[in-house]
């Protein structure tokens, strides 16, 4: 028995030994990284708290605000009706769409200098890390929650009939402008909360349930809105809404006590800590990144960046896509909810496999999804035609469940390939934004003239999303994606139970 307990300590023994010699000064981590360890495993165990579900809720609730600006996009023509707003509905709804997707990009974005946040976005560098880093995501959440509830009510205040249309239509956009800025906060702070917060078996279905938030909000979003009434009804039934799932934010705490894992005892590296590391100038105290990996996140940037923007602009202009050929507004809204419905559901399901079977399959199942959603993409360029409604609806069945489950994939990819949460979601959800503007500005030129056959068709539109989401795909089977952050935190783990199985070891009485 004396030689089993002292082969037990030597074996726990080694294995400090071999954690301090992978983390020597100047080593892959440098010292900061040596300190970290050697403080969070030598007298703390992880631990998981049920408050955790607490948190999901609340940013679920609060994550609903990308339904305002799919809301507000739907009301433009009533407000064009309403108000005598003479403009193309087509050309509001754009250009709607692309001061959003600028304002958005803004609120990923730094304050600076300038005090335009639409046209100065390019200069400026991603904030909302940097916010998480020195205050925590809670405070991110309290600033979403804010414009939330200012963005809903300013768009109230534009509805009523006294209002000149040039006044009505300015309010619109300054409530989108409040609400483009509360939507990224809960699209970045998603992976750094199931990061802070779960476990290695909980962290892919954590993300999902927050990423897909944001399209079930936009869904519901429209559904209400003719549901309810009159276009000054509707908005004021969600402003209400808007109103009473503010205070939820105050249910989201930044950290649990003690962490559940290696990877959420590190404090948030920040953005200029990832931009470092991706131009090959890290500090010790960042998250140190081999070559391979910042290979593989710029293709996983590229590749979210095309698709998400694809999806989102598809959603905007799947009327404009679909009426010219002979489709009613009713159908173009069927086959968006039955793309989302659709994603919805395999995200659901596929979510706990990641977490649970398939744990080291991220970049394999991006390999597999990614070119299939491709073709389907493609495809649409000779399925959009009269008389073709059920290939039309299978095809969106796809491009749901390939996407969307493909979202909290690539999130976790990211993070695992960067070791930076926040960062890298940022950089995500800034390239899919940038992309939707150009999709929306290029889409919206390449379509056809009043003269031709069929009237303002979007044949070449289709052509251009297809061919170049084909192009941006094909770099999928350059990815490694190894899960470097999962393996880290497995290492620790075992270490930690090592370390803790030595202290009834230490005062055993020997025989």
């Amino acid at each position: 028995m004396a030689d089993s307990q002292d082969d037990k300590a030597s074996q726990g023994q080694s294995l400090e030994l071999e954690a301090k010699k992978d983390l020597t000064p100047g080593g892959p981590a440098g010292d900061t990284a040596l300190a970290d360890i050697l403080s969070v495993h030598s007298n703390t165990e992880y631990k998981l708290y049920r408050r955790r579900f607490v948190g999901i809720v609340a940013l679920v609730r609060s994550g609903y605000s990308k339904h305002c600006w799919r809301h507000a996009l739907a009301v433009v023509r009533p407000y064009r009706e309403q108000h005598g707003v003479r403009l193309w509905y087509y050309s509001r709804r754009s250009q709607l769409a692309r001061k959003y997707r600028r304002v958005h990009i803004s609120a990923l974005c730094a304050a600076g200098k300038s005090r335009d946040p639409v046209h100065n976005w390019p200069l400026k560098l991603l904030q909302i890390p940097e916010i998480i880093r020195r205050y925590g995501f809670r405070r991110c959440c309290d600033i979403g929650a804010v414009c939330m509830v200012v963005s809903a009510w300013i768009r109230y205040a534009g509805t009523p009939r006294s209002l000149s249309p040039g006044g009505a239509y300015a309010l619109l956009i300054v409530a989108q402008i409040f609400s483009a800025i509360a939507q990224p906060i809960y699209q970045v702070v998603g992976p750094k909360y199931s990061e802070t917060w779960f476990s290695l078996e909980g962290r892919v279905t954590a993300t999902m349930v927050l990423a897909i938030a944001n399209p079930v909000g936009g869904a519901l979003g429209q559904l209400l809105s003719p549901i309810v009434g009159t276009t000054r009804q509707s908005i004021l039934v969600l402003a209400i809404i808007s109103t009473v799932a503010a205070p939820f934010v105050f249910l989201i705490s930044s950290a649990p006590p003690t962490p559940p894992t290696y990877a959420a005892s590190k404090d948030p590296p920040g953005m200029v800590s990832l931009l470092r590391v991706m131009s090959g100038k890290s500090r010790p105290s960042d998250p140190p990144m081999s070559g391979r990996e910042r290979l593989d996140f710029v293709i996983i940037f590229c590749i979210f960046g095309a698709l998400a923007a694809a999806i989102n602009v598809f959603g905007v202009l799947t009327a404009e896509i679909l009426q010219p050929v002979g489709y009613s507004s009713d159908t173009a809204g069927f086959m968006g909810a039955t793309l989302l419905l659709s994603g919805v559901v395999a995200a659901i399901a596929t979510a706990p496999l990641f977490d649970r079977v398939f744990t080291s399959h991220l970049a394999i199942t991006a390999k597999v999804l990614v070119p299939i959603l491709a073709v389907v993409w493609l495809s649409l360029i000779w399925a959009v035609k009269p008389n073709n409604t059920g290939a039309l609806y299978a095809l969106c069945a796809i491009i749901g469940i390939t996407s969307v489950t493909m979202l909290p994939v690539a999130l976790e990819l990211a993070v695992e390939v960067t070791r930076n949460a926040e960062g890298s979601s940022a950089l995500l959800w800034f390239a899919c934004n940038g992309l939707a503007i150009i999709f929306i500005l290029v889409e919206g030129a390449l379509r056809a003239t009043p003269s031709a056959n069929p009237p303002l068709n979007m044949r070449k539109a289709l052509i251009f999303n297809g061919a170049f989401i084909m192009i941006v795909a094909s770099s999928v089977f350059f990815l490694r994606g190894k899960q470097m952050r999962k393996v880290l935190d497995r290492q620790r783990l075992e270490r930690a139970q090592v370390r803790a199985n030595e202290v009834p070891l230490a005062t055993a009485p020997s025989t």
